[in-house]
């Protein structure tokens, strides 16, 4: 399967970074330009709002190809997308789908996708789904609920909560090129919030945890190198408004790769999803770009 990214205009991007309460200076059309050694030359769009325009697409796919009962078995969906490249507003991609593969032995039904502008691949991914969310070995600070927003929790972790309104994903839908009347409407008693508008708070709480200390995003910008995210489906199908999210993040390793963070996502006490993530500074694409 392929399909068309409609190009993105800056309001595409601010809609989605004011949903989303993304305060990062890449996408701001005042700020980007103040960047250290920043080579993009426009703003850029949000690597969760790529996600979720490349997550509708991949749930059309799944709609038309694959068994209902089969997804009914495999309620997380699992994400792995590898950024090659920031997309630029007005900039035209193509997508690829690759026929789902289904491994019977661990249960997990995987898609490749490519997106690419021109001939010059942005985003390298696998979309997957299987039976249970990951285990998470990790001590998870629990009664969330009675900790302050933006505090330094036990084991390293440092919280941010935010709460579920259907405005905010109606225009983060909006922002993503998403129809919002497919997951919300008034009259058909439709409250269906998409599952990566929950995971995008992700970037606000890193945002947060850097502000609190001291990071200088214009001296040390850093970019999305690689997403690896589980969302259970189940859990957020139950999501209504005002639902509590309680976002964790925390430092886990630096490598050669960049900086690995690790990320939950609980509804209250009730894991929604996880991910780990990778930041890389500019300075290092940049000296990359100059290598070529």
């Amino acid at each position: 399967m392929t399909a068309e990214l409609p190009p993105f205009s800056q309001l595409h991007i601010d809609v989605a970074r004011f949903a989303t309460d993304d305060f990062n200076p890449f996408h701001d059309p005042g700020k980007w330009h103040r960047l250290r050694d920043n080579p993009f030359g426009s703003p850029i769009v949000l690597g969760f709002q790529t996600a979720t325009w490349l997550a509708e697409q991949v749930e059309i796919h799944r709609r038309e190809h694959d068994d209902p009962g089969l997804l009914a078995q495999l309620p997380v969906c699992h994400w792995q997308l590898n950024f090659a490249a920031a997309i630029k507003p007005g900039q035209s991609c193509r997508l690829t789908i690759r026929p789902g593969r289904y491994d019977e032995t661990k249960g997990v039904l995987s898609n490749r996708v490519l997106l690419k502008h021109g001939r010059h691949p942005l985003l390298l991914g696998q979309h997957g789904r299987c039976r249970q969310l990951a285990e998470d070995g990790e001590d998870v600070p629990s009664a969330l609920a009675a900790r302050p927003d933006r505090s330094e929790l036990e084991g390293g972790w440092f919280l941010k909560r935010k709460f579920m309104m259907t405005a905010n994903a109606k225009n983060f839908l909006l922002g993503c090129q998403v129809p919002p009347q497919r997951y919300f409407d008034e009259l058909e008693d439709r409250v269906r919030f998409p599952y990566m508008f929950p995971v995008s708070y992700v970037s606000c709480a890193l945002l947060e945890r850097a502000r609190c200390r001291g990071h200088d995003f214009e001296a040390e910008p850093m970019v999305y190198a690689r997403h690896e995210i589980q969302i259970d489906l189940q859990v957020a199908e139950t999501l209504r408004s005002n639902a509590r999210l309680h976002i964790l993040v925390r430092p886990e390793r630096e490598d050669d790769a960049g900086q690995h963070f690790q990320c939950r996502g609980l509804i209250d006490d009730t894991p929604l999803f996880r991910a780990d993530i990778v930041l890389v500074p500019l300075a290092r694409i940049v000296a990359a770009l100059q290598r070529r």
